[in-house]
C-alpha cells in the first residue's frame, strides 16, 4: 500500500482534500502546515512544495498541487459504490467536472480570492477597494447559478448523489459567509445539511484544529 500524506491545514483548499479522504475511508498523514507562517520556509516543505503553497498530496511517488485535481484524482482511484463521490456516466462526470471547474474559478479564484488578497492581505497585495467592491457584484451574480440548479429541490450539485462538486463548493460557502457576502438561503439549507455528514465533521476537526 502506498503512503498518502496531505500538507496542509487551516484552508478551504486543504479542507476540500481532507474530507475526500475522509469520504473515502481512507487512512493518511497530515503534515500541518499552514499557509503563510514559518513552516512554509523549513527545508522539508520547500523541497515537497517548491510554490509554497498548500496543499500538497502524496500518495506514493505521485505528487499533486491543486485542491480540486487531488479530490478528483482520490475519487476516481479509491471511489467505489455508495462512496464513489463520481456518477458512474460519463456525460454526468463531465458535468461534475463542469461544476469544479465553475466553482474554482468563478466562485474561488475571480471573486473571493480577489477580496481576501485585497482585504485580509491587503499588507501583501495592496489595498484596492474598487477590485473588492467589484470581485463581491461578482460574487453574487455567479453564486445565483448553483442556486439555479438546486432549485428542482435535488439535495446535491447532481441530483441525488453526492459528488467531489459539493466538496469543491462547499469550502466557497463558508469562505462567502465569513466575508460577509449574500449567500442565497437556499445554499444555506444546502450548506446546514451537507454540514451533517459524519466525514465532514471528521475532516473540519483535523483541517481546522487549533493545535
Amino acid at each position: 500500500m502506498s503512503k498518502r500524506i496531505l500538507w496542509g491545514i487551516g484552508s478551504g483548499r486543504a479542507f476540500r482534500v481532507h474530507w475526500a479522504l475522509q469520504e473515502l475511508g481512507l487512512d493518511y498523514e497530515t503534515r500541518p502546515v499552514r499557509t503563510r507562517t514559518p513552516a512554509m520556509d523549513t527545508s522539508e516543505f520547500q523541497r515537497i512544495s517548491p510554490r509554497k503553497k498548500i496543499p500538497v498530496f502524496e500518495d506514493g511517488n505521485l505528487k499533486l498541487f491543486e485542491s480540486c485535481a487531488i479530490s478528483t484524482y482520490l475519487a476516481r482511484t479509491y471511489g467505489q459504490g455508495d462512496t464513489s463521490l463520481l456518477p458512474s456516466n460519463p456525460a454526468e462526470r463531465a458535468r461534475c467536472d463542469e461544476w469544479c471547474y465553475f466553482t474554482a474559478m468563478e466562485l474561488d479564484a475571480t471573486s473571493l480570492y480577489v477580496i481576501r488578497r485585497h482585504g485580509d492581505l491587503s499588507e501583501i497585495y495592496g489595498e484596492a477597494p474598487v477590485a473588492v467592491e467589484c470581485a463581491g457584484a461578482y460574487f453574487a451574480r455567479q453564486i445565483a447559478v448553483p442556486e439555479a440548479e438546486l432549485a428542482d429541490g435535488r439535495p446535491f450539485l447532481l441530483g441525488d448523489f453526492f459528488t467531489v462538486a459539493d466538496i469543491v463548493l462547499m469550502p466557497c460557502l463558508n469562505w462567502a459567509i465569513r466575508y460577509e457576502q449574500p449567500v442565497p438561503n437556499k445554499l444555506l439549507a444546502y450548506r446546514d445539511r451537507i454540514a451533517e455528514r459524519p466525514a465532514y465533521k471528521a475532516a473540519f476537526a483535523i483541517c481546522y484544529s487549533k493545535a
